[in-house]
């Protein structure tokens, strides 16, 4: 029996870490590092799965909203930048033989013509429920797989 494919929302500071530097990333695939929310590390850690598909979101943007839709590649393993003194996500209490935090690994699948702007997504009532809508500190977050249909066809029209 097929696994059933997941949806989820993942978001980045364009500034840090943009949907245009995933495109240039070699195979337009990355790591997701520096999650240091626990509810996020936990649905990147225990729900994620190859396949899944996520919702790029560009935040602290003007203005904010989803960009485009990534592919689960590779599923949860110790983010590396916990262990790291020199690096800015560095969490002394994370140990290799027992890390705290995990990533995964994502690919590119489309960059949007638009953005879907986080007002344009708070003006559609099958989207009142979002995560995003309702949660909008959570860095990861799931999504159904009408709200994902539905930015989906947002993206596809014009503003």
């Amino acid at each position: 029996m097929a696994k059933a494919i997941r949806y989820w929302l993942m978001k980045s500071e364009p500034n840090a870490y943009s949907i245009t530097d995933l495109s240039k990333e070699k195979k337009k695939t990355t790591f997701w590092d520096g999650v240091r929310n626990y509810q996020a590390r936990n649905i990147m850690r225990d729900e994620m799965k190859v396949g899944d598909r996520a919702l790029f979101y560009h935040s602290n943007a003007k203005p904010p909203g989803v960009v485009g839709v990534c592919k689960i590649v590779k599923e949860a393993y110790p983010d590396f930048s916990a262990f790291d003194p020199k690096d800015k996500h560095y969490d002394p209490k994370s140990r290799k033989d027992e890390p705290r935090w995990f990533m995964v690994d994502i690919k590119l699948e489309k960059t949007f013509d638009r953005i879907v702007s986080l007002d344009e997504i708070k003006g559609v009532r099958a989207l009142s429920k979002m995560v995003l809508v309702n949660n909008s500190r959570l860095s990861v977050q799931p999504v159904t797989k009408a709200e994902f249909d539905t930015i989906l066809k947002l993206a596809s029209q014009p503003v």
